[in-house]
């Protein structure tokens, strides 16, 4: 090989060295110098958002025979219990929003409407708070959901807590509880709807409900349709598998749930409030 074909044979061979395999990106840099070209680095997919609140809630929206309902459910290794009525000139909070005004949001769970109240927004029938009886066992008859028999009496001292008829609250309770609230009618009686309750009679009404499971477990739901008693009976008995239940409140059923800043609007008297036991974080 001549002398002359040599430089035309380095220079091939330099080329050759800077031809990358097809489909590679070129990395070229320079020693002692800036960068000329560099790979591109992916960036991260971003993470997807959170679909839960950040503070967990003690409620949920299901729906029942079509009607959607809210509920909500008080454990007693995790919440506590009491009743609010209300403070200032009138007497009563007279709603939620202003019940929430006075409180430390962070330390509740959920509250709902607690009860019937006359006109005056006075508890109708037995009301207790912080053991301290405001209304009376009211064991007389009447018209309206009230004194639909059997009505009853949601009640409880610590963790725990109880549903009675009426008749069977004034016979077999005697030391008063920390909280206690009459209404009516009863929806379930040891699993079973009442005489007075039909399956799927004809009143229809926005309505509210308390009921205990088994396990202690205090069960509220809120409808967001109106519902019949036999509906919200039903709902107890086969879903939320409560043996005993009893009816809170009709048009005036509301529900404070501060995880997912859900306030209703509407006028209460007595408050059901559901306090968490940990202490809220600073």
């Amino acid at each position: 090989m001549t002398r002359r074909f040599l430089p035309l044979l380095a220079i091939a061979a330099l080329a050759a060295c800077d031809q990358a395999p097809e489909g590679e990106a070129i990395v070229r840099s320079e020693l002692g110098g800036d960068v000329a070209e560099a790979e591109a680095v992916p960036e991260p997919e971003p993470s997807p958002t959170p679909t839960e609140p950040a503070v967990p809630s003690a409620c949920k929206s299901i729906e029942f025979e079509n009607i959607p309902l809210t509920h909500c459910v008080a454990n007693p290794s995790e919440h506590r219990i009491t009743m609010a009525y209300g403070q200032g000139s009138n007497g009563r909070f007279g709603s939620l929003a202003a019940f929430a005004e006075t409180v430390d949001k962070r330390t509740i769970a959920f509250a709902i409407n607690g009860g019937p109240s006359g006109d005056d927004g006075k508890p109708k029938g037995y009301f207790v708070q912080n053991k301290n009886r405001i209304a009376e066992l009211d064991l007389g008859n009447g018209d309206g959901n009230f004194y639909i028999k059997p009505n009853g009496v949601f009640y409880g001292t610590g963790n725990a807590w109880r549903l009675r008829t009426t008749p069977s609250f004034y016979s077999g309770v005697r030391d008063r509880p920390q909280f206690g609230t009459q209404s009516g009618p009863m929806l379930l009686v040891d699993g079973k709807l009442p005489s007075e309750i039909s399956e799927n009679g004809p009143s229809r009404a926005i309505r509210s409900g308390v009921g205990i499971a088994g396990d202690g477990k205090a069960h509220f739901v809120v409808s967001q349709k109106p519902l019949s008693f036999g509906q919200l009976a039903r709902y107890f008995r086969d879903k939320a598998n409560t043996k005993n239940a009893l009816f809170l409140a009709s048009n005036r059923s509301v529900l404070w749930d501060p995880a997912t800043k859900r306030l209703d609007n509407g006028s209460v008297g007595p408050i059901i409030v559901v306090t968490k036991r940990e202490a809220p974080s600073q």
